[in-house]
């Protein structure tokens, strides 16, 4: 019998809906050089995941089945590679690792290079720190590197009640922005408590006939749907730019965009301990507040897909990997 340390995990043998995903044992990871190995207490779910575990998503980069998704990672660190200065044995941390390649987050354990970890905000718990960093990192990317938001411009969210969407609204106006968001009317009120100054309806009014000189638009919803982003072109000032996360920018789009004097950028979010660092002390602070619509243990990983799949959820849902 072999003596190799193992861990549960959830795997999936093949590509399709949520109950491909299972409960089963893997090997345990090694760090090695510059690595750690983090003891995972709670691990998020994202839009990726699911569109990964189907086909789309990053399928292509995680290989054939079987595979174990995820990236959101909030742990304690058990173990670290030679060469690891900034973190030690014990140290409560969180992170995104290896992203757009496989980290295999739906685990125990996980292995990553130490600077693609940051120290967890001390004011939360694992649970809610694991919603953070991939929602999180897009949001800031998005903002600060992509469309590099000033104080005074008008910037408009789309899905600002979603995992990235509420955070970036909550990022804008920490950089001086005023803020506009679309999301359904339900939760309108919980958006303007977290910093929107104006909340749009998309289900009951086209958002470009009723928002107009926009500086930036960070386009979390997808020209599929809709034509979000391609519709998004007219609100913008002349000289404005529209970050496109889910779907990119066709050629045409941007032809388009170019031809009015409109930025238009694809956008893909990188592991980042440094803005990881920089969240956690926003959050610390009470800048920033982290909304966790639900907690379900790892066994339930395909019923945490069904949720976050149907589009409708406030804030992230996190799997408990301890519980």
């Amino acid at each position: 019998m072999s003596s190799e340390p193992t861990m549960r995990a959830i795997t999936q043998d093949s590509l399709g809906g949520p109950e491909v995903l299972r409960l089963s044992d893997r090997p345990r990871p090694t760090p090695v050089p510059t690595e750690v190995l983090v003891r995972v207490h709670a691990a998020g779910v994202n839009p990726v995941d699911w569109k990964s575990r189907e086909s789309g998503g990053m399928a292509g980069l995680l290989g054939a089945p079987p595979f174990v998704l995820g990236w959101d990672v909030s742990g304690v660190v058990e173990e670290v590679g030679f060469g690891v200065h900034t973190l030690k044995v014990g140290d409560e941390v969180y992170g995104m690792p290896w992203f757009p390649r496989p980290a295999s987050a739906y685990a125990e354990y996980v292995t990553a290079p130490s600077r693609q970890f940051a120290l967890k905000p001390r004011s939360i718990d694992h649970n809610t720190a694991a919603a953070v960093p991939l929602a999180g990192l897009t949001a800031w990317q998005a903002l600060v590197d992509a469309a590099q938001v000033t104080a005074g411009q008008r910037v408009l969210i789309h899905a600002a009640a979603g995992g990235v969407g509420h955070l970036a609204v909550q990022f804008a106006k920490h950089l001086g922005a005023e803020v506009i968001g679309t999301a359904s009317a339900s939760k309108h009120d919980w958006l303007r408590e977290l910093g929107a100054d104006e909340v749009v309806d998309y289900t009951r009014v086209r958002f470009e006939e009723s928002v107009s000189d926009v500086d930036v638009v960070i386009d979390l919803v997808g020209e599929g749907h809709d034509a979000t982003t391609s519709r998004s072109l007219e609100t913008l000032r002349p000289g404005g730019t529209i970050v496109a996360v889910p779907s990119g920018v066709a050629p045409e789009l941007l032809e388009g965009a170019r031809a009015r004097g409109l930025n238009a950028t694809a956008f893909l979010v990188e592991p980042d301990g440094a803005s990881l660092a920089r969240i956690a002390g926003l959050i610390d602070e009470g800048v920033v507040r982290v909304e966790v619509e639900g907690v379900l243990p790892l066994a339930d990983a395909a019923e945490a897909h069904r949720r976050v799949q149907e589009g409708r959820t406030r804030g992230k849902i996190v799997l408990s990997v301890t519980s």
